[in-house]
């Protein structure tokens, strides 16, 4: 009987013992964290503007989340809105158009992906071949420009160029011997238009993060790969492309995660009543409900569908990607 007290009372002891040097390590951990704190404030510091845009622009307004769940009316506030729970998703899920604007929205991103993510790689490995600096800059500033210039002009030169009496595009098309064609009225052209402009105004500017990590190669690489007798092809495949897998990892799993999130900006100023079979996606239809027809929390609920499809998408391709390449996000 007394070795069983004995063993009672040391189990105890032990435990308590164990407790009391949990205690003791994550203060010390604390003090040690509020030390690290206070010897580099100045990084907190710097840091603290991102902090503080993340914090009130987008964790902020999640509180207004619920009126995705609620009949929202401002007098009431969103405290006093009605709650109907799901009956706004499921409006939204048994309408006659859905499935249209869930195929014209994956169509576009899927399509930009497909084009837009290559040609920026392939300039990228392009511009790091060549040794004239002066021509270098000179197409590394015709490519960036585009970028520079406001989603409006852009959308301005589109119609301009395609349009089917005076534009420039149809005017060569006649001159060939070809018939002109009305492309902004013409639903089947929406998205070429659409994804095409827009690897033109990027390409160049997505190629200066791949030209970032190029400029990382080790040159004794190269030299070692031309003694060997290799072509610069075969040094652009072998040496250049690897080095450039695990931003090209990284950008694919971020762009996966805004497959859903085609910007409604441009799509609405090329919209017009003729295309919108093509043009209509979810952006658009919930600007158009929410702040055109006051449905706010029938936009919302929209807009949650959306981010959440998003979110998903995000963490599943993030997951494959660690298993199969070992490089993630997280």
């Amino acid at each position: 009987m007394e070795k069983h007290v004995e063993k009672i009372t040391n189990i105890r002891d032990t435990t308590i013992g164990k407790e009391n040097l949990e205690k003791t390590r994550t203060k010390t951990n604390w003090k040690d964290k509020a030390k690290k704190i206070l010897t580099s404030w100045q990084l907190y510091v710097l840091i603290l503007p991102a902090f503080l845009y993340f914090l009130i622009f987008h964790y902020g307004p999640m509180y207004g989340v619920q009126i995705a769940f609620k009949n929202y009316m401002p007098s009431l506030g969103i405290w006093g809105s009605p709650w109907v729970g799901m009956a706004h998703f499921e409006k939204f899920f048994d309408s006659y158009y859905f499935w249209d604007l869930l195929k014209n929205t994956l169509g576009i991103s899927i399509y930009s992906l497909v084009v837009g993510f290559p040609i920026p790689i392939m300039l990228a490995l392009a511009l790091n071949e060549v040794k004239d600096g002066a021509f270098k800059k000179m197409v590394q500033t015709i490519t960036y420009a585009p970028h520079f210039i406001s989603t409006v002009v852009i959308v301005g030169m589109i119609i301009a160029f395609l349009s089917p009496s005076s534009g420039i595009i149809n005017h060569g098309l006649g001159a060939l011997g070809f018939e002109t064609k009305a492309f902004m009225e013409d639903p089947t052209w929406f998205k070429s238009i659409y994804v095409l402009s827009g690897v033109w105004q990027s390409t160049g500017w997505s190629s200066v993060i791949y030209m970032a990590a190029l400029s990382g190669v080790d040159t004794q690489l190269h030299e070692a790969a031309t003694i060997d007798g290799a072509s610069r092809l075969q040094r652009m495949w072998y040496i250049n492309l690897p080095v450039l897998v695990p931003t090209m990892v990284i950008l694919l799993i971020m762009n996966f995660g805004s497959i859903m999130s085609v910007g409604h900006e441009k799509i609405l100023l090329m919209q017009n009543p003729l295309n919108m079979t093509s043009s209509n996606v979810i952006s658009t239809f919930t600007y158009q409900q929410g702040l055109l027809d006051a449905q706010y929390s029938y936009a919302a609920a929209i807009g949650l569908f959306n981010s959440v499809i998003n979110a998903a998408l995000l963490i599943v391709v993030n997951k494959i990607s660690r298993k199969v390449s070992e490089v993630s996000l997280w």
